[in-house]
C-alpha cells in the first residue's frame, strides 16, 4: 500500500491546484481527497516499493536455483545414459 507520506504529498499537490476561492475549505478537501485516494489504492491492491523489491530478489534467487537444478538434472540424465550402455 502507498505510505502516508506519499499520500499526503499527493493530496497537498492536488489542493494546491484548486482556485483560491475553494482553498478556504482546504482541510475538508484534503481529508476527502486523502480518503478517496486511500480507498482507490486499497482497491487496486498496490504494494510498496520495498515489498516489490523483496519479491524481485526472491524471484531472482528462485530462478538461480531452478537453473542450477536444471543443470543437475541434465547431468544426472547424461550419467544414467552413459552408465546404462
Amino acid at each position: 500500500m502507498i505510505d502516508n507520506k506519499t499520500l499526503d504529498e499527493m493530496t497537498r499537490k492536488f489542493t494546491e491546484m484548486l482556485p483560491e476561492s475553494v482553498r478556504n475549505a482546504q482541510k475538508d478537501i484534503e481529508k476527502n481527497v486523502k480518503a478517496s485516494l486511500s480507498g482507490t489504492f486499497q482497491r487496486m491492491d498496490l504494494v510498496t516499493r520495498e515489498e516489490f523489491d523483496v519479491q524481485v530478489a526472491l524471484l531472482e534467487r528462485t530462478r538461480e536455483r531452478l537453473a542450477a537444478m536444471e543443470e543437475r538434472v541434465t547431468a544426472l540424465e547424461k550419467a544414467m545414459l552413459n552408465g546404462g550402455k
